[in-house]
């Protein structure tokens, strides 16, 4: 009794997650709120407002993490919408068309939702990125300028000027004496850096180069952490299993299924950002700056709410010594960003900070934009957007943690996403884009499904013919292994059907009555050797498991392998395959035999339908 409860119940869970894929997708439009802005209540019933007005139909709105989902009849009704909203809201709100799983609220409510679709069957954009690694290199140099400064200060070894030149990193000595001391000193400190003494006459010059091995160690770094910072951005923004992997060794391959239009898309990828720590020039005259007397070693920057700056040049602190950022308030309720560093990036801090209680600091919030533009070498021209998002006093000395104050509610918000999903250490640009549209993932699905009902069918019609009773068995078995296996798709969150998924799920299909052919005709062969038909049913069962568990184990680790070395379409296949092989284990083996067992066990029976 409980083998049966077992297999019941293990059924029926499957099926109940199957259930929500039968509902389909709404045509929707999504949206959410950029630079500064916030999207509330308000904003969702002005939205709805809009759409009533235009005699659009809303079937639901759903406002959910700062996220305003609004979903509509039909496709054509979506792309009124999404003009018509957008063109109410302005530019502080990025509306994009979206396809949303129809599943009921309850159903949702107790965890049911539809199997992820891949880019080559949802439809969706794909960019092929590529990292500017001069600039990578550049901001390294950038920064060990900064370090030579502060170690020759601190050992006392006078410089006449060092400044990031032609050949390298030039440091200016007015003696022999003093840059063989200096070299000899940053050598010990700076081991990944080549040191050369360019000394001309009276001139004494040593250049510092980084080393080969340390100049593909930064590139490798500076790929590996776009990467993760693109797929933090691409996830916080809420764009469903986006696919971001390298290809080759300085470009990066997004995918991000569902999103139906380019510029939503670019929209995303522009978030991918730097953030850095400037001290605020007091003594400088804004207005004076503003008309172009900038102070030598500062800088002008416009702030986001509007009105100049005045900064510092020097870096504080660059974003990618930032580990974690959560929005919080303090104890007047005001809104606030907490700041989590890694150990070199607060000990940074707490040293640049300690001379500079009481002083205020600014976060600069630096954009590359694609312009459209080439280069003179074909590449393409990105554009620079530099402004100040908040500016907060130093209270005291800071070290890994610290809070940033003087935000607002949406500002803090916003503020604090960007940061916890990392820096770009160089900026990256298109290469290449392709659209892949929705109605191509919908021939795709169709075709799939063909291929998957016409296999299905011939596989039933043999079974029954063959093997009668005992084959209307095993279709049944069959039947549940494909909606167990479209179930366990559904739970699992990181599971992604592709087209090459529906191939493993047809495959599965065939696989999937092996192990009954196998007892079958083990059956046959014990009923020929003159076994009862109790005692055939009981060795046709024990013997084959043994035969089929191999078959079974060889092959799942087959698909193991293709899982944990393939990508993209590969994984899909054997993500689908390895899930099609345990149900298929289970149904054909236990399944079908508490079938048996309720029909044909503890009988007296003279003859089988096999």
């Amino acid at each position: 009794m409980w083998k049966n409860l077992m297999v019941m119940i293990i059924i029926a869970i499957g099926g109940f997650y199957a259930i929500p894929n039968l509902f389909g997708e709404d045509h929707a439009v999504q949206v959410v709120a950029t630079r500064g802005a916030e999207v509330t209540a308000s904003t969702q019933s002005a939205v709805n407002d809009v759409l009533v007005s235009k005699g659009i139909a809303v079937k639901r709105s759903e406002l959910e993490n700062g996220q305003l989902l609004v979903r509509v009849g039909n496709g054509e009704e979506q792309l009124l919408a999404k003009e018509a909203i957008a063109e109410a809201l302005g530019d502080k709100f990025t509306v994009a068309l979206n396809l949303a799983p129809a599943t009921p609220e309850w159903l949702e409510a107790m965890g049911g939702s539809p199997m992820k679709l891949g880019l080559d069957l949802r439809g969706g954009v794909h960019f092929l990125m590529e990292v500017d690694m001069g600039e990578a290199v550049r901001k390294m140099t950038e920064a060990k300028v900064a370090d030579f400064r502060t170690d020759l200060r601190a050992e006392r070894i006078r410089y006449a000027g060092i400044r990031n030149g032609a050949r390298g990193i030039e440091i200016k000595f007015r003696d022999a004496e003093t840059l063989a001391n200096a070299e000899r000193f940053l050598k010990s400190r700076s081991a990944d850096m080549v040191f050369t003494d360019r000394s001309t006459g009276s001139d004494y010059f040593l250049v510092a180069n980084p080393s080969d091995v340390y100049l593909k160690q930064i590139k490798e770094e500076a790929l590996q952490q776009n990467i993760t910072t693109l797929r933090n951005r691409v996830n916080e923004l809420g764009v469903a299993e986006p696919v971001v992997q390298r290809q080759g060794a300085e470009r990066i391959i997004v995918e991000l299924p569902g999103v139906q239009d380019t510029a939503r898309a670019k929209e995303i990828l522009s978030a991918t950002a730097s953030i850095e720590f400037h001290m605020v020039d007091q003594n400088a005259d804004v207005q004076a700056a503003a008309s172009g007397r900038v102070p030598a070693g500062s800088e002008l920057y416009q702030r986001r709410e509007g009105g100049p700056v005045v900064l510092k040049k020097a870096v504080m602190l660059t974003g990618d010594h930032i580990q974690g950022a959560q929005p919080s308030y303090d104890e007047y309720s005001r809104p606030q960003v907490s700041i989590n560093l890694d150990s070199k990036g607060g000990s940074i801090f707490s040293n640049v900070t300690k001379d500079n209680i009481g002083n205020p600091m600014a976060t600069l919030f630096i954009e590359y934009k694609d312009t459209g533009e080439k280069n003179a070498d074909g590449s393409v021209k990105m554009k620079k957007i530099e402004e100040v998002i908040s500016v907060a006093t130093i209270q005291a000395r800071l070290g890994r943690n610290f809070v940033i104050t003087g935000l607002g509610h949406a500002e803090s918000q916003n503020l604090a996403l960007l940061l916890r999903a990392g820096a770009l250490i160089a900026p990256v640009y298109i290469v290449e884009e392709r659209t892949i549209g929705p109605s191509l993932g919908a021939e795709n699905i169709e075709n799939g499904m063909q291929a998957m009902i016409w296999g299905m069918a011939v596989v039933l019609l043999f079974m029954l013919v063959y093997y009668r009773g005992f084959g209307l068995i095993a279709n049944l078995a069959l039947t549940a292994n494909l909606v167990m296996v479209v179930g366990v798709m559904s739970m699992i969150p990181g599971a992604v059907l592709t087209l090459p998924g529906i191939a493993g799920m047809v495959l599965t299909v065939g696989m999937a009555v092996d192990g009954n052919v196998l007892i079958y005709e083990r059956i046959r062969e014990e009923l020929r050797n003159g076994r009862s038909i109790q005692q055939a049913i009981h060795e046709g069962y024990g013997n084959a498991f043994s035969t089929i568990a191999d078959a079974n184990i060889t092959t799942f680790m087959t698909a193991l392998i293709l899982f944990a070395v393939g990508t993209g379409a590969v994984k899909g296949f054997a993500v689908t395959l390895m899930i099609g092989i345990a149900t298929s284990m289970f149904t054909s083996i236990v399944g079908t035999r508490s079938i048996v067992n309720a029909i044909w066990g503890g009988k007296r029976v003279k003859k089988l339908s096999i």
